[in-house]
């Protein structure tokens, strides 16, 4: 049994990050095609917001323009050594998409910490944070032989 679970935990281990990477992809693919032809059920909550935020911009067009951002983020996952430039428009997308907690309480929340279903559909965004650890956690320093995390002194490695 202990080699059973060793060997499922370094198979975990050694995959955790392309499955992350996988996933985020599928997320954030599938939600962007639905904005980009016009049927996600969050358009009308980004529409509202858009309002509130950017009142000078056509809703209908920055939803497919939002669409688009997310599919790009989805790829950008896929791309071997693209991780900074996925975690850094994810951290982009996961503030505005945070956004109506705050400007828009009626619609996210029903009662104090009591979260309609769109408030859920924005908490849940914990769980992509979540799934970008291990995709940062391997990322390689500009020097190939030197891995994020390694804190030992110069010569102890």
């Amino acid at each position: 049994m202990r080699w059973f679970d060793r060997h499922i935990l370094r198979f975990l281990g050694e995959n955790s990050a392309p499955m992350a990477r996988i996933a985020l992809f599928v997320v954030f693919f599938w939600f962007g095609i639905l904005k980009v032809f016009a049927f996600s059920p969050a358009s009308q909550m980004v529409s509202d917001l858009l309002a509130i935020t950017m009142p000078f911009m056509e809703s209908a067009t920055f939803l497919v323009w939002f669409g688009v951002f997310e599919v790009l983020i989805g790829i950008l996952f896929l791309i071997p050594r693209a991780e900074r430039a996925a975690i850094l428009v994810l951290g982009v997308h996961l503030v505005m998409t945070s956004l109506p907690l705050l400007l828009m309480p009626a619609h996210t929340w029903s009662a104090w910490f009591v979260p309609t279903l769109e408030g859920q559909y924005i908490i849940k965004n914990v769980l992509i944070i979540a799934l970008a650890f291990p995709i940062a956690g391997h990322i390689q320093h500009k020097h190939p032989r030197e891995k994020i995390g390694t804190c030992l002194p110069a010569g102890r490695n």
